[in-house]
């Protein structure tokens, strides 16, 4: 059933009459539709209509019951909180009484869910994550471009403006996905952004029910989704918690009068994350940090509101059960309450116990971003939940390793020294490492332009522990500095829209060094995807010497070198040093080339990665 005709079965929006005789309409109900045989039985409803308060719902349908209305200091607003533990699917009535007489009916559907809904599995360090910002990505539909009642236009001459991309020019690129190894998409948010400037990026979000029409429709997501599916791949949605955008609905009628974060002018937050674990945090810094905006446009919700929480937990369960998510990636997630997140990642894990959650912890420390994970070493008295954060410390180290000259803590030392931290992990480090994504410069800026020292990075990214995930375009060299703006740094995909003089989704639009890149980039993703001792061997690693990496993952029945030389210069390496991996081997496969690798009196060029099958 498509999401348009599912609606049609809806009285979506309802004319009555209220207790002073005006005509007024059910502006909202949501979540628009639920499922059956959830592991919670709970539902809450937000009605939103003119004086809804004054009035009282019934409902007489075989397992549904109310067990509470609470209204707000807005009457505008009520909420239903619901009982269907023994509720069948089907379509059920919520009868409105005002002032004591039948003012309304208005239908409900509750859908049947699928068996194998709860045991979905989510992402993990066997799979590739690849990043793509849909607007900048292919413009697969220029018909929807621009949409009656968008406030922003496209325009793809101002770097900061709407370029087009959309969800139909994702799914005509899947084959080309597909084939760089890639298992888990995950694009930036894609719901409504309808703000009147700035809004490609999707982080200002003005509804939590309905892809924006200039992406597609609910229909689109879901539909990407499936085809993702077919292929054995995963499917990764962007949410945002900590604020929306400033022509959010609800904005113009704020449910509460604590739904989000208000000062007596504007106040931004001062974005330390560190302050939630500082033993010695003034109120100050810290309050300004929870509760400032993120900017002019970007009201601070506060998840202490507990119907604002319900709200926000619903829609993700939702927007899986919808649109069949394999994982979320959730933005700036230390900045709402750390409480209240922890029981959302609790409360998503115990409907979906292998679903993943990757949470957005913008730190470069690793004991100031061990307290976000999930059972660290590192005793908080804090338990967040969340099975994965993103391995900021190794991002940081990423954008110096490969254009330093060898040193005590430069260079590819820089590597090594994050990955001897992980004990504040435990033993078993939930991370996500990544070396460029869509708020800092590009890859291939950020190396020098050099394709040597790219090869380098994405070799390491993809040998190393953790889930990998890439950035889309680094496959080619895309290049982009984050000092000239957020728009330049996150350049359209060239080839994705049909006046670019090169398509560099197809060899022929490729230069040479870009060519060489993506092949690299598939031969060794392809070979991750199929050899566990990438994603789940353990590592052993060598102190760096003259800006040289030698590290080992192995396993019950793989042994794996892998070799980075970051310098300038070849080297020879002194076989000696690497006995307790070794064990009397002599030779092995260079999994990059296919040639054989004899390790007696082997030397390694100058920046050049090996990664050598051993057993």
């Amino acid at each position: 059933m498509t999401f348009r005709r599912l609606f049609s079965l809806i009285s979506f929006v309802l004319i009555f009459t209220t207790t002073f005789g005006q005509t007024t309409t059910i502006q909202q109900l949501e979540p628009p539709f639920w499922w059956s045989g959830m592991n919670n039985p709970n539902l809450q409803l937000l009605v939103h209509a003119d004086n809804i308060a004054t009035c009282k719902p019934a409902i007489d349908y075989p397992g549904v019951s109310i067990k509470k209305v609470s209204t707000t200091d807005n009457p505008n607003y009520l909420f239903i909180d619901l009982d269907i533990s023994e509720a069948r699917a089907g379509i059920f009535i919520i009868k409105f009484e005002c002032a004591g007489k039948k003012a309304f009916d208005y239908e409900y559907q509750l859908l049947p869910r699928t068996k194998s809904s709860a045991s979905r599995k989510g992402f993990d360090r066997s799979d590739l994550i690849y990043l793509v910002l849909p607007d900048r990505f292919v413009n697969g539909d220029p018909d929807n471009d621009t949409q009656p009642g968008m406030l922003e236009t496209a325009g793809r001459s101002n770097p900061n403006g709407r370029h087009g991309g959309d969800l139909l020019g994702v799914m005509q690129k899947l084959d080309y996905i597909d084939s760089l190894g890639v298992t888990a998409l995950w694009l930036n948010p894609v719901l409504e952004n309808n703000m009147p400037a700035y809004s490609y990026h999707g982080y200002a979000i003005t509804d939590y029910y309905k892809i924006d029409p200039r992406m597609g429709t609910n229909d689109d997501f879901r539909r990407l989704n499936e085809m993702l599916h077919q292929r054995g791949m995963k499917a990764v949605m962007d949410m945002v918690f900590n604020h929306c955008g400033l022509n959010h609905w609800w904005m113009k009628d704020l449910p509460a009068n604590d739904w989000v974060h208000e000062f007596p002018e504007f106040t931004r937050s001062n974005f330390r994350a560190s302050t939630v674990f500082d033993p010695y945090v003034s109120d100050y810094d810290q309050t300004l940090f929870t509760k400032g905006w993120f900017d002019t446009s970007m009201p601070d919700l506060n998840q202490k509101n507990p119907f604002l929480m319900t709200y926000l937990t619903q829609n993700s369960i939702w927007w899986i059960e919808y649109a069949g998510l394999d994982g979320i990636r959730m933005d700036t997630y230390p900045y709402p309450y750390k409480e209240e997140m922890a029981q959302w990642s609790e409360r998503i894990l115990e409907e979906y116990p292998d679903f993943s959650i990757v949470g957005e912890v913008w730190m470069g420390v690793p004991a100031q971003l061990a307290p976000w994970e999930n059972d660290p070493a590192v005793e908080t008295g804090y338990e967040s939940h969340l099975p994965y954060i993103f391995d900021f410390a190794m991002y940081d180290a990423f954008g110096m390793a490969f254009t330093e000259t060898s040193g005590w803590s430069t260079g590819i030392t820089r590597m090594y020294d994050v990955l001897a931290q992980d004990f504040v992990y435990g033993n078993d480090p939930k991370v996500v490492i990544f070396p460029d994504n869509h708020d800092g410069s590009r890859l291939f800026t950020k190396v020098g332009h050099s394709l040597a020292n790219q090869k380098l990075a994405v070799a390491f990214t993809l040998t190393t522990r953790g889930v990998p995930q890439l950035y889309y375009g680094t496959e080619i060299l895309m290049s982009g500095n984050e000092s000239d703006g957020h728009g330049k740094m996150r350049k359209d995909f060239p080839g994705g829209w049909q006046a670019d003089s090169a398509n560099k989704f197809t060899a022929s639009g490729r230069t040479a060094d870009e060519e060489e890149m993506l092949r690299f980039t598939q031969k060794l993703a392809n070979y991750r995807k199929n050899h566990d001792v990438l994603q789940t061997g353990k590592l052993t690693h060598f102190i760096p010497q003259d800006n040289v990496y030698v590290y080992f993952r192995h396993d019950a029945d793989e042994l794996m070198m892998i070799v980075l030389n970051n310098s300038g210069e070849s080297h020879p390496l002194d076989l000696k040093r690497y006995d307790e991996m070794l064990h009397g081997i002599i030779a092995g496969k260079n999994i990059l080339d296919g040639s054989t690798v004899k390790l007696q009196n082997l030397t390694i060029p100058a920046k050049e990665a090996m990664v050598i099958e051993l057993r």
